[in-house]
């Protein structure tokens, strides 16, 4: 008991630490132009995320135990991987949904060798065509429990359609999580070669999306513990049907 309640006391104490969480956005500033979230992977597959998020999705799937989760940005496969190996764990009966406007060949090829395949399906096409989504979306009409990860196009409008799409279909007591928030709190023309940045970006969607939905609240604790995120408010916990 002591152990819980000294580690949410250490735990505030990191949120409100100013000066710490400004060296942390400055580290992840720095280290980001060396592509660090492309040097680690998951199970043999490249999972192009942080560390520090892939431990807090694990935290968050053990805890809520979804029995289907959506991906919209597939790249290499290692967040599929991540997904379906927690659900294996888990003893879960689930299913992993990715989604991807281009699903490279070689990529494909080997997501479908690995040998947690069997629990993932892929469906090539715009994450925001309305196709595409009414498949999902009848895919999670079979599933008490769903989870949204947000983690393709960048831009403004690309995941406020998207979050107009699958956030619906989130579950009661789980998880939409949106990645690369973090562009918001970057410097200007960090990304001079991408359509995104600030003003322009996942964070900024959110916040949109936010003000048309009372279904979402932070899990703060998540976020203050964490420090070191590319998901900064995108951490969203479902807290209505």
């Amino acid at each position: 008991m002591h152990f819980e309640e000294d580690k949410k006391k250490s735990i505030a104490e990191l949120g409100r630490d100013k000066e710490l969480r400004q060296r942390a956005l400055d580290w992840l500033k720095d280290v980001s132009r060396k592509n660090y979230s492309y040097h680690f992977n998951w199970l043999g597959r490249p999972i192009i995320q942080f560390p520090q998020d892939i431990i807090a999705s694990q935290e968050i799937v053990w805890n809520t135990r979804p029995d289907l989760i959506i991906e919209t940005g597939i790249a290499r496969g290692g967040s599929l991987i991540l997904w379906a190996s927690l659900l294996e764990m888990m003893g879960v009966e689930g299913r992993v949904i990715g989604i991807d406007i281009d699903i490279r060949e070689h990529n494909r090829t080997a997501i479908e060798a690995h040998p947690l395949f069997r629990r993932i399906n892929m469906l090539e096409g715009s994450s925001v065509d309305e196709g595409i989504a009414a498949k999902v979306k009848e895919i999670a009409s079979g599933h008490k429990r769903v989870m949204v990860v947000l983690d393709s196009m960048h831009t403004h409008e690309h995941v406020l359609k998207e979050l107009q799409l699958y956030a619906p279909m989130v579950t009661a007591g789980c998880y939409l999580l949106v990645f690369d928030t973090i562009i918001e709190f970057l410097p200007d023309g960090y990304f001079p070669d991408r359509p995104w940045g600030r003003g322009n970006n996942p964070y900024t969607a959110l916040q949109e999306y936010l003000k048309t939905c009372d279904r979402f609240e932070l899990d703060r604790e998540m976020e203050d513990k964490l420090l070191i995120t590319v998901a900064p408010g995108g951490y969203m916990k479902c807290i209505k049907e």
